[in-house]
């Protein structure tokens, strides 16, 4: 079969997790032709070094650094939007997603280069069943709207991003069917995903928290009810081709107010208020990937989450007004209107909300403008093979 699965990892640190991902493949009979992977990274790492691992380990995969991305861009004729792939930033795992529309991928994967697949786990193709799932499944709900991913855990975490004014919820569980899943977010073990406030009470001081958890610390796979939130985390997540115009990962970092780290949080916000107005769900749970957070200062973390905190709070409330949508597109383009036209004078650095959903817009009309492109090509192609 040939490669239908783009593997996005954002790396600068340990690229070779790679390896024990591709290892996965093979000892659980998945077929590695499936996979092409694409590293994101930056103009100090060693690409040739990365490069290298991908041949030995004969997958097919491309390395983009800072100049590479910057080529690439140039050769789609969309020079004008390389503003939407921000610099030193985790959100620059956009670029993947451009790369996976420009092609004919149909899953995207997101990998993180802290994690490691579990030995008696089938990482991708458990992702891919998942993708595929029609069935019976547990679905969570709170009165307060958003549901805690690590609820099933004995433990009073919160994982990073969930809002602080949604804790002490009161969860619910029923049996609901679903059909359409178009996002699988696998949960981690060892080191929680934590923001630096939480992290700080958890009484670690080197951005990793003191609690550990271990595959026994979860259940049954399941799904956030129709409006309800939930954090979504792209250090071990697949989705389908479908979702790309909805899951923009967001100009963090590199803007004027300083605010960064809520790129997958916030693109998950979006991405469920998108499926539940299209009757699709996000389903969460297996499979799990072991988080081996590096030490790092959680003060640094702090400095890096403090601009966006008030907004994380009510991002959810603005884009929650949007009643109804035709497609993912749809849906993204007029939660982008919401945020645009948003008074957020009263909330800390409320400006950037508006700048958000600009760079929304802009991403929609990148999308369309390599779609245009590609279906341009094609007619050539067919035109040529005509005559």
């Amino acid at each position: 079969m040939t490669d239908d699965l783009c593997v996005i990892v954002p790396t600068i640190r340990v690229y070779e997790c790679v390896r024990e991902y591709v290892a996965n493949a093979r000892r659980h009979g998945f077929d590695t032709d499936r996979l092409h992977f694409v590293l994101v990274t930056e103009d100090f790492c060693d690409t040739d070094a990365m490069d290298e691992m991908l041949d030995e380990l004969d997958v097919t995969g491309e390395v983009f650094d800072g100049s590479a991305r910057e080529r690439w861009f140039a050769e789609q004729g969309i020079e004008e939007h390389d503003h939407l792939i921000p610099e030193a930033s985790h959100a620059q795992t956009s670029f993947g997603l451009l790369y996976l529309w420009a092609g004919e991928f149909e899953y995207g994967v997101f990998i993180d280069d802290d994690t490691l697949p579990h030995e008696d786990s089938d990482f991708f193709g458990t992702h891919m069943d998942n993708l595929q799932y029609r069935g019976a499944i547990e679905a969570v709900e709170s009165d307060e709207r958003w549901v805690n991913v690590l609820y099933q855990t004995d433990t009073d975490l919160y994982p990073r991003g969930y809002p602080y004014s949604a804790m002490d919820e009161t969860v619910r569980t029923e049996t609901t069917t679903v059909s359409e899943v178009v996002a699988s977010q696998g949960l981690w073990t060892n080191v929680p995903d934590l923001d630096a406030v939480r992290i700080l009470m958890d009484g670690d001081l080197d951005g990793q928290a003191q609690t550990r958890l271990d595959a026994d610390d979860y259940g049954e796979d399941f799904v956030a009810a129709p409006g309800q939130y939930l954090t979504v985390c792209s250090m071990n997540l697949a989705f389908r081709r479908e979702v790309v115009p909805a899951f923009y990962q967001l100009p963090m970092d590199d803007n004027p107010w300083d605010v960064g780290r809520f790129d997958d949080i916030w693109s998950g916000v979006f991405l469920k208020r998108a499926a539940d107005l299209l009757g699709k769900q996000i389903y969460n749970g297996a499979p799990l990937c072991e988080h081996n957070k590096a030490p790092r200062s959680t003060f640094g973390d702090l400095a890096n989450e403090v601009a966006g905190l008030e907004l994380n709070e009510h991002v959810w409330e603005l884009t929650d007004r949007v009643a109804e949508a035709e497609s993912f597109a749809d849906a993204f383009e007029r939660m982008a209107e919401e945020l645009v036209t948003a008074e957020t004078t009263d909330y800390e650095n409320g400006e950037f909300l508006r700048h958000v959903g600009e760079y929304m817009h802009d991403w929609l009309d990148c999308l369309a403008t390599i779609e245009s492109d590609g279906l341009e090509a094609t007619r050539s192609a067919r035109s040529l093979a005509d005559d």
